[in-house]
């Protein structure tokens, strides 16, 4: 699969574009799953987005598959440095592994 970084308008239009694509698991609510095999997974498309009239405030949309049986879903990240623990490492290893295969 082709790795992509999109451009949208919003979050809200790449959450909408990511469930065309059949990425209908929230990981922010069952990122338990995610955590139990992370290295089963892989970021296939990613989405960054800033506030027009705040920088600061941003938000990254990142659409993950389970690379054995294709379980598709979405992550929402605000600031990367405030999310906590094991969920921040996984979500910085599954990014530098995309980063790295996008090459």
């Amino acid at each position: 699969m082709e790795k992509s970084t999109y451009k949208y308008e919003s979050a809200s239009k790449a959450l909408a574009h990511l469930a065309e694509q059949g990425y209908n698991i929230d990981f922010n609510i069952e990122f338990e799953e995610l955590s139990v095999d992370a290295a089963d997974y892989e970021i296939d498309y990613l989405y960054r987005y800033e506030g027009m009239t705040d920088p600061a405030d941003e938000s990254t949309v990142y659409g993950i598959r389970n690379i054995h049986n294709q379980k598709k879903g979405v992550f929402v990240a605000g600031d990367l440095s405030l999310i906590e623990g094991k969920k921040r490492d996984i979500i910085l290893d599954l990014e530098l592994r995309y980063r790295n295969n996008s090459r």
